[in-house]
């Protein structure tokens, strides 16, 4: 855990956050043992920006690496930043019972997205598994 931290950490450095000036990043570690990182990308049109966990379950899908077994959440701020209800959602496509970190400057927490997102609609609900 401290490992993803210490990633998600790092990466902070690469948000690009010019608008609302709150960085936010994320590691992402598969059941492969992979890890991948990701921050926030603001846009001038508001609507286009990603969240930092999008960005990392992002990069992991797009190098074919689908099992999705923890999510870390990192701000550099006094208090917790869980994903944003989108994220949420976003992850539990590849995994509705991942393993999600939040950690910040004071501490660090650590819950089930089923927890976060109790009733998420999946492929389930279209008849598909």
């Amino acid at each position: 855990m401290q490992e993803l931290i210490e990633l998600a950490k790092k990466a902070l450095a690469n948000s690009y956050s010019p608008y609302s000036n709150f960085r936010v990043a994320s590691a992402v570690k598969t059941k492969s043992g992979k890890t991948y990182t990701g921050v926030n990308i603001e846009n001038s049109s508001y609507g286009l920006t990603i969240c930092a966990e999008r960005v990392a379950v992002s990069k992991a899908v797009s190098e074919g690496d689908r099992d999705i077994e923890t999510v870390v959440v990192y701000t550099d701020t006094d208090e917790p930043t869980p994903p944003c209800g989108a994220c949420r959602q976003f992850i539990a496509e590849f995994n509705r019972e991942a393993n999600i970190i939040i950690a910040w400057r004071k501490g660090v927490k650590q819950v089930n997205l089923k927890d976060l997102l109790p009733l998420a609609f999946t492929g389930e609900k279209l008849g598909k598994t």
